[in-house]
């Protein structure tokens, strides 16, 4: 004859057993309201128009809106190597929405100005959040 633990919603027995999922599934919940938030912003497509000198990207994020701006960072020039190679140069999309929670997608085109540009020509590596890159060579 085997003893069964009552099913009393106050048992020992099942205390233990609550607390122990819930210890298992705050982590959980966690990781979900997290990757909620962290909308990842990605490439369409990108390219360069020389009539205008601007470069067109076509951005696709989450959100709860579709009014995200997004702005270009310009890292440093590194210089043309000997063998021929242009200057390089990187530059980070930044989302002025990135915490919004990501609840929808959305896709823009936005038109960036290129003036601020530290090098011409130049090998151009478009980077946004968390790893997504493209890369581009902007002439004279």
């Amino acid at each position: 004859m085997t003893a069964t633990t009552p099913s009393h919603p106050e048992s020992p027995h099942r205390l233990g057993w609550v607390r122990a999922t819930r210890r298992r599934l705050v982590p959980v919940v966690a990781g979900l309201a997290i990757t909620a938030i962290a909308a990842a912003d990605n490439f369409g497509a990108v390219r360069f128009d020389p009539g205008s000198g601007q470069l067109i990207v076509v951005m696709r994020y989450r959100g709860s809106n579709p009014d995200h701006n997004f702005s270009l960072q310009w890292g440093e020039c590194k210089p043309a190597t000997e063998d021929g190679k242009l200057p390089e140069v990187a530059v980070d999309v930044i989302d002025d929405q990135f915490r919004d929670r990501a609840l929808q997608d959305y896709k823009k085109t936005v038109r960036f100005d290129l003036s601020g540009m530290p090098c011409r020509p130049a090998r151009v590596t478009l980077r946004t959040a968390p790893r997504y890159y493209y890369q581009l060579t902007i002439p004279q």
